[in-house]
């Protein structure tokens, strides 16, 4: 295992960017507390606040009448994930004037692998990339970055003096401010691993960093134990590809979306979104798996297999079937979630053939798979879905499977709007 010697990653982790974003896009909420929330309802949460939120004793998940009694002069804009994702782009554009970007870890954390002459004038290069974001993307989105030997000190640095902070983790410094950190401060370390570190015994950064590599896996009991005491020690660690098994949404009900139909009409939406994706990127499925959650506690979930589709026909079609069968089990009116997974993956054409798959069969799957196709190229020339099988209706808040969530960014092509409904098919 290779420990370097210089600077080798440059990490930029946003600071409130859902917050910052909307008082960059409007000027009138700068001198305001702001928390950003789901959607329209006094019934929702806080998804994100900003820093003067954050002082008034504001956190993520406060609800909007708690925000409002502890902060009453708070603004509460809803988020705009295709506003979001626009703007990552934009950042992405200018990040890449000064040094390529090696990898996108979510919507506002980024990595830069410095090579050459990059890891002499690495405090240069920061500097430039700050100035060029201010200038060219705007003020209010403010970056906190961070330089070390590896992509995970380099994270640990970048969130080290948030925000608008700026931290080197030099690897002669090693270890130096990581023993002022806690343990959790650390990525990785969730509350069940922090659990049992103390059970180990391990209760601070420097207990962690004291262990041997052998001690560490024996706590993960598994190699990334060992992983996390190398990134913690300044080792470059190497991670196998990430091998993609599914394609899945789910969504949380609001309270007019909650009975039968309604739900039934979410779960469509999201197996429709869930099978766009599958196609973008030339998989197929042969598994389908629906669950489903009620108001008073109670779960269900069912799953399916088929010859290998990519069709929004056939998703439909099983995603049907198991809400039927769900609904069935469950015999409640009031759904408070439904979610969907597509999986038993495939690249296109590389499914195996099937002896009782019978000539109507394939003739029929290869009409549907031609519909899909045509309706795909159609919403992509216009930009938004003009055509579905069945309606699409958003529920309250929209976005439905184009949410940003942590290490997935959506495409720009998962933002559609409501088609008229005399253009369903």
């Amino acid at each position: 295992m290779r420990q370097p010697t210089e600077i080798e990653s440059l990490y930029i982790d946003f600071d409130a960017f859902f917050a910052n974003a909307e008082k960059q896009l409007r000027p009138e909420l700068r001198d305001r507390p702001v928390g950003v929330i789901p959607l329209q309802s006094d019934h929702t949460s806080l998804i994100a606040r900003c820093y003067l939120a954050k002082e008034a004793g504001i956190k993520r998940g406060t609800s909007v009448r708690e925000a409002l009694a502890l902060c009453p002069d708070i603004a509460l804009p809803v988020a705009r994930h295709d506003v979001y994702v626009k703007l990552h782009h934009e950042i992405l554009a200018e990040i890449d004037r000064h040094t390529p970007v090696h990898r996108v870890w979510s919507v506002d954390e980024m990595e830069c692998a410095l090579s050459g002459s990059e890891r002499q004038r690495c405090e240069t290069l920061a500097a430039d990339i700050r100035e060029g974001l201010r200038q060219n993307i705007g003020p209010w989105l403010t970056p906190s970055i961070g330089l070390a030997p590896n992509q995970f000190l380099a994270k640990v640095a970048a969130e080290m003096d948030k925000p608008n902070g700026f931290v080197i983790l030099r690897p002669e410094d090693l270890p130096g401010r990581l023993f002022d950190l806690e343990l959790k401060d650390l990525p990785g370390i969730s509350s069940g691993m922090y659990a049992r570190l103390g059970r180990a015994g391990v209760y601070t950064v420097e207990a962690l960093w004291n262990l041997s590599p052998k001690q560490a896996r024996q706590i993960w009991n598994s190699v990334e134990g060992e992983r996390m005491w190398a990134q913690l020690h300044g080792y470059a660690v190497s991670r196998p590809e990430t091998v993609r098994r599914m394609f899945g949404h789910g969504r949380i009900l609001s309270n007019d979306w909650r009975q039968p139909e309604k739900a039934r009409e979410c779960l469509r939406l999201l197996t429709a979104k869930a099978a766009r994706r599958l196609r973008r990127e030339n998989y197929t499925a042969s598994m389908l798996a629906v669950s489903m959650s009620c108001t008073d506690g109670r779960r269900w979930s069912g799953e399916r297999s088929f010859f290998p589709a990519r069709d929004d026909h056939t998703f439909l079609h099983e995603a049907s079937l198991l809400y039927d069968m769900g609904m069935a089990a469950l015999r409640s009116g009031r759904l408070k979630k439904v979610s969907v997974i597509l999986h038993g993956l495939n690249q296109t054409g590389e499914a195996s053939a099937d002896l009782f798959d019978h000539e109507d069969s394939r003739s029929e799957r290869h009409r549907w798979e031609r519909v899909t196709d045509a309706m795909d190229a159609l919403n992509a020339r216009h930009g938004t879905c003009v055509v579905s099988l069945g309606t699409h209706n958003e529920p309250p808040g929209g976005y439905a499977g184009a949410k940003i969530a942590f290490g997935r960014v959506p495409d720009l092509n998962d933002f559609d709007t409501v088609p008229d409904k005399s253009r369903t098919a």
